[in-house]
């Protein structure tokens, strides 16, 4: 855990940064022949930068000679002294000054619903992108994570853009869905998915889920369908996969479109094949809470060459591919930029990993919650569908939900309720088709935070709290 923080000081100023990026604390340890010499940390950095030095200067003459640290040997009363408003952490150094560990003070900790995951080679390529130059809606970065992530998702070609909603607007573009035209979305799924709908002049119906999923009931889908319907889109809902197999045969059977939003489910199988790989286009986000993040940015995938040129087009405000500054249709900028992208390259070449970092943190607290009676976690036994951990979503019942999240929250515990149902707000109200479901499990679902390193108080607050919660319950009632 320690080499996290440690920096050698012949090393250059930007491995002294990737450092820092890995630690997520701030701050490295500057060391010569195993001593520790200095303390660098990311502030200092910025204002050496500021000052005409560059990130290939090497650590040694620009970090601080004086500096704060600690002795294995010193109590802890000793220690927390040495803490000030502009000092948090400070090294711990055995009785050869080599560093051992590091002392934190920490006041007023605020667990996060999730924090990504930008450890591996993002920094350095969005260095790279930004030394080039093209930092813009050009550069290499753009055409390697398109197909990258295509090949991910197992598709012939991806679109990169500016963000997830985008991503679903600019699909039904690019299928000509427009006034008139009907599109079935689910009732439990977050507003980017109908509002795309409305911002190409379609007309929404909202239809049911299913309560073992929570994802979009295919016989809801069936019922749902008139001659006026002309695409679906299906949502995978917090990681699970919708029963794709079953709408993509309404679908054939009605002649009808297929756009998967795949938002919250980068990696999520369906007969060991990619969610996005079966509609038409699939859909998804890169925004910082993602799976994988380009801070925003999203990415149509699909495997028709016509669909990724009309998409390509529209995408790129319109203009031919081949008669600069010629628009053929009305497009929109919708562009991702090359530094977006960069990360994305970054995030994507570890994606495997990262699935599997917030699956480990889902196994931890089905470990430590799943005894809880009033618990329901999300299913991960549905046959034919692997889902993967977007957040780590359950049910609470017995009317404890509002109970849980204030005092949660009054723990500096960041906790979310499900998205409420489309057909309870009145914007929406009027597109309704099907909603008992998906009412009764937006009123018990909440996440809790998925992120990496949380540790047993965390995990020991929310038992508690649930307990209480449940008590006091029994109590009034």
């Amino acid at each position: 855990m320690i080499e996290k923080f440690l920096c050698k000081k012949d090393d250059a100023l930007l491995d002294a940064l990737r450092k820092i990026n890995g630690n997520g604390k701030g701050v490295v340890f500057v060391t010569e022949a195993d001593r520790l010499c200095g303390i660098l940390t990311d502030g200092d950095i910025r204002r050496l930068l500021l000052n005409g030095h560059n990130l290939s200067e090497r650590i040694e003459g620009l970090v601080k000679k004086e500096f704060v640290y600690a002795k294995q040997s010193e109590e802890y009363s000793q220690i927390i002294k040495k803490f000030s408003p502009y000092i948090r952490i400070i090294p711990v150094v055995d009785e050869g000054f080599r560093v051992v560990d590091y002392a934190e003070c920490k006041t007023n900790v605020h667990v996060p619903l999730v924090s990504p995951d930008l450890t591996g080679n993002e920094l350095e390529y969005l260095v790279e992108a930004f030394l080039s130059t093209w930092i813009s809606s050009s550069g290499d970065y753009l055409g390697k994570f398109e197909k990258m992530f295509a090949d991910f998702c197992e598709c012939q070609y991806g679109v990169a853009v500016s963000n997830g909603t985008v991503a679903l607007h600019l699909a039904l573009m690019a299928l000509g869905v427009g006034k008139g035209d009907e599109v079935i979305v689910p009732d439990l799924t977050f507003a980017a998915t109908v509002n795309s709908v409305l911002h190409a002049q379609g007309t929404p119906v909202i239809v049911d889920v299913e309560k073992d999923s929570w994802c979009i009931d295919p016989a809801e889908i069936e019922k749902a369908i008139t001659a006026k319907t002309k695409a679906i889109i299906p949502v995978h809902l917090y990681g699970q996969p919708c029963d794709i197999q079953a709408i993509m045969d309404i679908a054939k059977a009605h002649n009808l479109f297929v756009i998967e939003d795949c938002a919250e489910a980068h990696g999520a199988l369906f007969d060991g094949k990619k969610v996005g790989s079966f509609g038409d286009i699939g859909c998804f986000s890169f925004f910082g809470n993602k799976i994988i993040t380009t801070g925003e940015g999203g990415m149509c995938v699909t495997d028709s060459e016509k669909l990724d040129e009309k998409m390509r087009v529209i995408r790129d405000h319109g203009m031919s591919k081949t008669k600069k500054y010629w628009h053929e249709v009305v497009g929109y900028n919708y562009r991702m930029t090359n530094l977006q992208a960069a990360i994305g390259v970054g995030q994507l070449e570890r994606i495997d990993d990262i699935i599997s970092a917030r699956g480990k943190i889902e196994e931890r607290y089905r470990r430590e919650l799943g005894r809880e009676k009033l618990i329901e976690f999300q299913r991960n036994d549905l046959p034919r569908r692997k889902k993967i951990t977007w957040l780590v979503s359950v049910l609470i019942k017995n009317g404890i939900k509002e109970a849980c999240m204030s005092k949660l929250k009054e723990r500096k515990i960041d906790i979310r309720p499900f998205f409420y149902p489309l057909s309870q707000m009145d914007i929406y109200k009027k597109y309704t088709f099907s909603n008992r479901v998906s009412c009764q499990l937006s009123e018990q679902g909440i996440t809790f935070p998925t992120t990496a390193n949380l540790n047993e108080d965390v995990f020991r607050v929310i038992k508690e709290v649930i307990k209480e919660s449940a008590e006091k319950m029994s109590v009034s009632s």
